[in-house]
């Protein structure tokens, strides 16, 4: 380890990875987010990738990119990078607009050659100069000469060598910011258990990495993150969609029912299903559907056969489900469709983030549809928020679609792992014994919830049948009675209104003296806290509320709002969530802040548009 004096101490720092897709940029990135949150670190991080499988290689469009954020009072992966990793010229490239000014290049010096520069479309054979790069701001590393040399007896083929040198950077990286690298080893060897020379080939290139940092630019300032106190547990960093499945994994213990997943591949979903396949040793059923109209009716059996019955999808996936999902609201039946948004319309730009799916989610099925429509705010919120749905589709008896996007749900964060009892016993509305004797019918209803019963097939004497077709409200055989039905319609709509009396009210922060509120919703909380927290920090007096219960709302969520004299919404669409709360806001103006990018915001774009706002 260096010595006391090479070391200055810092709140936190950004380092984004940038190469191919085939540099393990996301890798990198991951181990050493990882590491960071074992240590106390808080994390935020952006994983950044192109939508074609593979481009070529050097070429401008094949960058991939990973950003971290760590360190204390971390809530997004930062506007711009204190340091950036560039694997090849086209990294170098596409990425320099994402330094600081002031900020570090650690680079492959022997990338720089003319094919490279070529394919990166560069004018020079100079990519330093060519892109105003200050000399003393870049560590230009011989990365594939120093690979060569230190597996040059490890037997292993130049292809094979290759595919470690992500891991000579990454240990550039932990010289750089004062990390051992025995937190990464570890990971490694777990990671490749099976492959014992594919590990001590890592091993070798990490440690070159390091002591090349440490013995070539011991000049360079080497940075210590402090440290947060955190709650005695154990940490780990968990992407949004891990995050997710295991939070259903959670309700399931909790509620007794066994969990089924019935889904179809889509990006940036895909992952929910890969991480249940795996949890058969907890009785987790996942199974890959044909397709996705498949996926939502395979789940709807399970629910009715008594399971915690989940679909996962992206936007396009959610269109197809809606028939479905219709079904499971006329039936009435718990089910947990969670929707991972992506930029649109049709196949759109399935790598990036939007949250352009709420209207979808509100409205998009035929006929009166009402049902709960959640949203997580970061990637381990989407664990609560997960169990959430969970805990409200079987106890209110109701379909539930939550809303993560691609921001968090690629994206990860420091999180503890709760003990078993952080979260509370989950009770389904599954029919009791007593109403069986008193002459019990399929939609006889709980009268606080109105909730009908979940009763499970081979209950004695509770067969039953329940389908599309409307019911009537006392006898609860099918009906076609225009006043019966309009009965149905605005009980399953009050239904779902009462599900607000177990919600947690709305409490601003930031709310002394303030006259204007930023509002947000789902995986913008980061961001818009931080700016607000900012913008209080100049003297602007903005509180701030970030929604996860859209519909219903909290009881007082509306009150509370009508207080302000200035509403802004920023949200990462053209306005759906300003247009609901417009509607529901007769008489208020809604301000407005959007970006549809593909990509998050940033935290001085939300400070700008909420001072363009409070000009006017």
């Amino acid at each position: 380890m260096l010595q006391e004096t090479n070391v200055k101490p810092i709140d936190k720092v950004v380092v984004r990875f940038a190469g191919d897709s085939g540099d393990g940029m996301q890798l990198a990135g991951n181990l050493f987010s990882n590491i960071s949150a074992e240590i106390g670190d808080e994390i935020s991080t952006f994983p950044d990738y192109p939508a074609e499988i593979r481009a070529p290689q050097g070429s401008l469009s094949g960058v991939s990119g990973y950003q971290v954020s760590v360190g204390k009072g971390v809530h997004t992966p930062g506007d711009e990078a204190d340091v950036l990793v560039a694997m090849n010229p086209a990294a170098l490239k596409t990425n320099l607009r994402y330094l600081k000014r002031d900020g570090v290049v650690v680079c492959d010096v022997d990338s720089f050659t003319p094919a490279n520069l070529k394919k990166a479309e560069y004018a020079s054979s100079d990519p330093v100069k060519e892109l105003g790069i200050d000399p003393e701001r870049i560590m230009l590393v011989p990365m594939t000469t120093l690979l060569k040399n230190t597996l040059a007896d490890s037997g292993l083929d130049q292809k094979a060598m290759m595919k470690s040198k992500n891991m000579l950077a990454l240990g550039v990286i932990c010289w750089l910011f004062d990390r051992p690298v025995e937190n990464v080893l570890k990971k490694l060897k777990a990671k490749f258990a099976k492959k014992p020379a594919v590990y001590e080939a890592n091993a070798k290139v990490l440690r070159a990495g390091w002591d090349y940092g440490h013995n070539t630019h011991s000049s360079m300032p080497v940075y210590r993150i402090d440290t947060t106190e955190s709650r005695p547990g154990t940490y780990t960093d968990v992407t949004g969609n891990t995050a997710t499945a295991w939070g259903l994994i959670m309700a399931s213990e909790k509620s007794g029912r066994p969990l089924f997943l019935g889904s179809y591949p889509i990006t940036p979903a895909t992952d929910i299903l890969h991480e249940l396949a795996k949890r058969k040793d907890l009785g987790v059923k996942a199974v890959q559907m044909e397709d996705e109209i498949a996926g939502v009716c395979s789940a709807i059996g399970a629910s009715y056969a008594g399971h915690l019955a989940v679909t996962s999808t992206s936007g396009p996936g959610l269109a197809l489900k809606s028939e479905g999902i219709g079904l499971a609201v006329m039936a009435e039946l718990p089910l947990v469709v969670i929707d991972v948004q992506r930029g649109g319309p049709s196949t759109g730009l399935p790598t990036k983030t939007e949250q352009t799916d709420l209207m979808q989610a509100l409205y998009g099925r035929n006929g009166e549809a009402p049902l709960c429509v959640l949203a997580a705010v970061s990637p381990t919120d989407c664990f609560h928020m997960a169990f959430e749905a969970a805990r409200i589709a079987m106890e209110h008896m109701t379909p539930v679609i939550l809303l993560t996007d691609a921001y968090i749900a690629n994206g990860s964060s420091a999180w503890r792992i709760p003990e078993a009892d952080d979260y509370p016993e989950i009770h389904p509305h599954i029919l009791p014994d007593n109403l069986l004797e008193q002459g019990w019918k399929p939609f006889d209803r709980d009268s606080q919830k109105l909730a009908r019963y979940w009763a499970l097939p081979g209950t004695p004497g509770a067969m039953h049948r329940v389908g599309g077709l409307e019911k009537d409200y006392h006898t609860s055989i099918i009906s076609t009675d225009g006043a019966n039905h309009e009965l149905m319609v605005n009980t399953r709509r009050e239904k779902i209104a009462r599900i607000a009396d177990e919600l947690p009210p709305v409490k601003p922060m930031f709310d002394d003296d303030a006259d204007t509120i930023l509002v947000g919703w789902g995986g913008t909380y980061g961001h818009l806290l931080t700016a607000v927290d900012e913008l209080n920090a100049e003297g602007h007096k903005v509180a701030f509320w970030q929604f996860r219960y859209i519909n219903p709302m909290p009881h007082n969520a509306l009150d509370t709002l009508r207080k302000y004299k200035n509403i802004i919404v920023a949200e990462l669409n053209t306005g759906m969530f300003a247009d609901y709360l417009q509607m529901k806001l007769p008489g208020k103006e809604i301000l407005r802040i959007n970006k549809v990018e593909g990509q998050p915001f940033l935290v001085r774009e939300i400070v700008e548009g909420v001072k363009k706002h409070l000009e006017k």
